[in-house]
């Protein structure tokens, strides 16, 4: 029950600073595919830097670091971009973001967390359910990106 929990805070979490920042999910979306490829490749590395600074080396300091390379890129982008006009939009775009990032955060997550009885079965089908969420919540991040229009700038009547 507690990975339940565990997961439901983290999505809230997501929720509120995509919702709050009205970034367009395309964007985002991708940025998460992109913080995911980067903890392959820095993770080894970035635990290096971690246990350099004295912090304890395990599990569960080398998940938080995934989660961190994971989440950082989407987190600097949620400070720029295309925002949704509407409230709907804001909606959709937030819960889209949240459940895409969660499936990107489950393995590392899994590494934290104690899983027992029900909270291991709804571990597993998530994980087992990952490809799937993931390629799908890409294909919408595509998407949402061609149905951005860029800002047109206000006409401006030149002065003679």
């Amino acid at each position: 029950m507690e990975v339940l929990l565990i997961c439901l805070f983290i999505a809230i979490l997501l929720f509120i600073s995509a919702f709050m920042a009205r970034r367009r999910f395309g964007l985002l979306g991708l940025a998460l595919a992109a913080g995911s490829l980067l903890s392959v490749i820095w993770a080894y590395d970035a635990g290096l830097i971690v246990g350099a600074f004295g912090i304890p080396s395990g599990p569960a300091t080398e998940a938080v670091i995934l989660m961190i390379i994971i989440l950082l890129p989407a987190g600097v982008l949620l400070f720029h971009g295309y925002t949704y006009k509407t409230l709907l939009g804001r909606i959709v775009g937030a819960s889209l973001f949240t459940l895409l990032a969660l499936a990107f955060l489950i393995e590392p997550l899994g590494h934290v967390l104690a899983l027992r009885g029900d909270g291991a079965n709804i571990y597993r089908w998530l994980v087992n359910n990952k490809s799937f969420i993931i390629g799908a919540g890409l294909i919408f991040a595509v998407i949402d990106l061609f149905l951005t229009k860029p800002v047109q700038p206000p006409n401006k009547k030149h002065e003679h």
